[in-house]
């Protein structure tokens, strides 16, 4: 009787081949050692050192990657089939990434070795996809093969921005003015004229030119001015952020070696809106109402049950944008709604790994912003206007109801919910307009004396 093999290797097609068990091996080494390395960078960046300067928060991602160098290297020897090659990018990231956590470089010296690092790392990848070609085969050398092209992408792109990007200031001309203000540079632009003058408080990751929708409308009836914070715009950076006290000293004596006299309305979108109650607080004498334009509230880690876990994420999220805007990733963030040329300013200012920086330092004292928000109790009858989003209510539970709490703050009040995003509030069409609306109405309360219920 015959009988028939039904062993795999029967039926394998003519040319196949199978993959050596040394072959698998190596491949599992490989793939063992991209998540090692992928895991360590995000540990390191992410949870270690959320919100860390971008120095170091680079250094930690590399000293990460090394590690995923490292474990090839180490556990490839014990598969019989030695990778020691990788041991240079492991020693070159390792010893790169140390140094970069240690020095803390400053954002112009990180200028600066973008010039150098580069074509080291094009070099880099270089060489060591030769050696992967010499010395890995299967999927384990498309794997690695495919990390490398990762950071020559990465290396090509910093350099591209490097070499083709002009500095902000250089590509957009100043708007208004810039005043010495307690040693360093604040810039403020108004328009209109009028009184009282209102004043625009920034919320996270814009600045004086992200208002211009509602500068054009609010000009129509009255003075208005936008201006920038420390690290914002074209205002001067500082080594340390600033809390919403130090912010407002420097906003009056801004206002008043400006010219611009007092008192003012303010109007703050965003954590702008912590920003314009402190100020209230502190001079409420210069205060003739107040705009809040889906802001967030004096207590967010108490009235927005989601918000304490939120708020970890916008630490590490935000401390590594300064690092991916160098990589010239930064235009990915960008995408402004207002009109083209009003626009530019906006995307180039957010492409910069200083817009990262300043989002990163205001993201860190947001806790003491907040609290320091938290000492105004009450504007008494002074005119109030409290929009809020109708995407963020809908979207954040426990909004609404910190929305209404803020609205109590004055009883003189309106309280309208707008069909706009959060974003929208500022940027787009109709929430801007909306916006502009409100703030009128301000204005117009706190020059008649009349009640702003009553419009």
């Amino acid at each position: 009787m015959s009988t028939t093999d039904t062993s795999p290797s029967t039926h394998r097609a003519p040319g196949t081949t199978v993959p050596s068990p040394s072959t698998r091996s190596s491949t599992a080494v490989v793939v063992v050692s991209l998540a090692v390395g992928m895991a360590a960078a995000a540990v390191l960046t992410m949870l270690v050192l959320p919100g860390a300067t971008e120095g170091v928060t680079t250094g930690g991602a590399l000293v990460g990657f090394a590690l995923g160098w490292a474990v090839l290297c180490t556990l490839a020897g014990r598969t019989g089939r030695a990778q020691r090659w990788a041991a240079v990018p492991a020693i070159a990231m390792a010893s790169t990434g140390v140094a970069l956590m240690v020095s803390a470089p400053s954002d112009h010296t990180l200028g600066v070795l973008t010039w150098v690092w580069p074509p080291l790392a094009l070099v880099l990848a270089g060489w060591t996809f030769v050696q992967v070609r010499r010395h890995l085969t299967g999927v384990g050398r498309w794997l690695v093969s495919a990390t490398l092209l990762v950071i020559a992408v990465a290396a090509a792109g910093a350099g591209a921005r490097q070499v083709t990007t002009e500095p902000f200031a250089e590509a957009n001309r100043v708007p208004g003015t810039t005043v010495s203000v307690h040693g360093h540079d604040l810039h403020i632009n108004c328009r209109g004229q009028g009184s009282p003058t209102v004043v625009l408080f920034n919320g996270l990751g814009e600045f004086s030119a992200s208002w211009a929708r509602i500068v054009d409308g609010t000009a129509l009836t009255t003075r208005v001015c936008a201006y920038d914070r420390v690290g914002q715009g074209w205002s001067d950076d500082l080594e340390e952020p600033q809390d919403a006290v130090t912010a407002a000293e420097d906003l009056h004596a801004l206002l008043d070696a400006a010219g611009e006299a007092g008192p003012v309305v303010l109007a703050g979108h965003s954590i702008g809106g912590p920003y314009a109650l402190a100020y209230a607080h502190q001079y409420p004498d210069e205060t003739a109402g107040m705009v809040l334009l889906d802001s967030a509230s004096p207590h967010q880690f108490t009235a927005i049950p989601s918000y304490p876990r939120d708020y970890a994420m916008l630490r590490r999220i935000y401390g590594v944008m300064p690092t991916l805007a160098r990589l010239g990733l930064g235009s990915l963030l960008a995408g402004s709604h207002l009109p083209a040329k009003q626009a530019r300013p906006v995307d180039d200012m957010n492409a910069n790994p200083r817009a990262g920086r300043n989002a990163r330092d205001e993201v860190a004292v947001l806790p003491e912003v907040l609290a320091q928000a938290r000492r105004l109790t009450t504007l008494g009858d002074r005119p109030l206007a409290v929009l809020t989003s109708a995407e963020t209510a809908h979207g954040t539970g426990g909004w609404t109801q910190a929305q209404t709490q803020l609205a109590a703050l004055s009883s003189d009040v309106v309280h309208r919910v707008v069909n706009a995003s959060h974003q929208g509030m500022v940027e787009d069409p109709a929430g801007a307009a909306a916006s502009v609306q409100a703030i009128a109405s301000v204005v117009e309360a706190s020059r008649s004396q009349t009640p702003l219920a009553s419009r």
